[in-house]
């Protein structure tokens, strides 16, 4: 990320409260970045945000000095939901039930929201609230598939990596709208998950998502 302008130096001192004003234009900016990010990525500029949010590049700096800034704070709610996901699952006492639901509601989650996918996928050296965020649900989630192999339902030969490659397929779903791209990633949940049963049944897919072709170049 390189959208950065100069920091004014850092201070372990808690950051005053905003006024009315401040506070309202870091919302809009933030509403504005999480809309952008979900259906555009990450690579929308910053000065770009600023004008859609109807605040000078200064204003935004001023908050976020940097993208990487921007990112973790739009995305802080869906890490949030991430993690509550996994760990729910962790008191179903069917692993797989509990198992499956995780791939669906995330395999749905990074469908709606491709900027959220990429930025769970990013290493941010100084996002460190976001980062074990993401460390607590992988770790979650490894128990929890531990749990669904034991019982003998899910294959033995899962390993972390197929989660993340799960979630990078989900964020690639396009489709037209929110409505459009949960349709798509649940079939492609239920698709997944027959591949990841040890011994898979023949429960019918749901139903299938009508996807736009991609232009060639």
């Amino acid at each position: 990320m390189t959208d950065t302008l100069p920091r004014s130096g850092a201070g372990s001192a808690p950051a005053p409260a905003l006024r009315s004003d401040a506070r309202d234009n870091r919302d809009r900016i933030l509403e504005v970045a999480r809309a952008a990010f979900a259906t555009e990525g990450l690579e929308v500029p910053l000065r770009e945000i600023a004008r859609r949010a109807g605040v000078g590049p200064a204003t935004l700096y001023r908050r976020f000095p940097t993208k990487e800034s921007l990112v973790t704070a739009a995305f802080a709610d869906q890490m949030s939901l991430c993690l509550t996901i996994v760990e729910r699952a962790l008191d179903d006492p069917d692993p797989w039930h509990g198992f499956r639901g995780v791939i669906e509601q995330l395999s749905e989650l990074h469908a709606k929201d491709r900027g959220f996918t990429a930025a769970f996928m990013s290493a941010y050296p100084r996002a460190i609230d976001f980062a074990a965020g993401r460390e607590r649900a992988l770790l979650a989630f490894s128990e929890l598939a531990r749990r669904a192999k034991d019982a003998g339902m899910l294959r033995r030969e899962f390993v972390l990596d197929d989660l993340v490659l799960i979630l990078m397929a989900a964020g690639g779903i396009r489709s037209a709208g929110p409505a459009g791209a949960a349709v798509a990633a649940r079939r492609f949940a239920a698709v997944t998950l027959e591949g990841l049963r040890a011994n898979p049944d023949a429960t019918p897919l749901p139903p299938a998502a009508r996807l736009p072709m991609v232009p060639v170049a």
